[in-house]
């Protein structure tokens, strides 16, 4: 594989064959013994899709949530709440009012693939590439199946790296 589109391709045929719900129980469990994570008390995940690590269990934890919102090409951080809706994108978003991204603790980034170098590869339309950057005071964390966790990823200027990728 030589370019983020083949590895995407790759990525999404092989999560299909992953048991996500286990793996997703795992990371749940995993995250909840992060110090970032125990130390912080707004954080920001994202909600899943068919075929992606589900970590809304944490929802359950005494924690300010928030999930992410699309408008135009950026990302708007949102207090999770009781009524979400489908973006266009197909993504469950929050009905809540945006907030400064400078108060999250911690960013749990969607990522089809990580590497060592905590390079993700994503959905290809560089909403968290173009986030993140906004995030200063936050943990940036990636969660990704050890089989989609590889020791080098193409990458540009544009890539934002992140501050651990999380892999089992």
């Amino acid at each position: 594989m030589k370019c983020k589109i083949d590895y995407r391709v790759y990525a999404k045929e092989l999560r299909k064959k992953l048991n996500i719900t286990e793996l997703s129980e795992k990371f749940c469990a995993q995250i909840r013994q992060e110090e970032h994570y125990i130390c912080s008390k707004n954080v920001m995940l994202f909600y899943p899709t068919k075929y992606e690590i589900d970590l809304r269990d944490l929802f359950s934890d005494n924690k300010n949530f928030y999930l992410p919102k699309i408008c135009g090409n950026e990302i708007l951080v949102c207090p999770l709440c009781d009524k979400l809706e489908k973006s266009g994108l197909n993504i469950m978003e929050p009905c809540s009012s945006p907030v400064n991204p400078n108060l999250l603790e911690m960013v749990i980034v969607p990522a089809l693939m990580a590497d060592s170098d905590g390079f993700r590869i994503g959905y290809g339309g560089g909403f968290y590439d173009r986030f993140l950057p906004s995030c200063k005071n936050a943990f940036k964390l990636v969660v990704v199946p050890k089989q989609l966790f590889v020791p080098k990823l193409p990458h540009d200027q544009l890539d934002v790296r992140v501050d651990k990728v999380l892999y089992m």
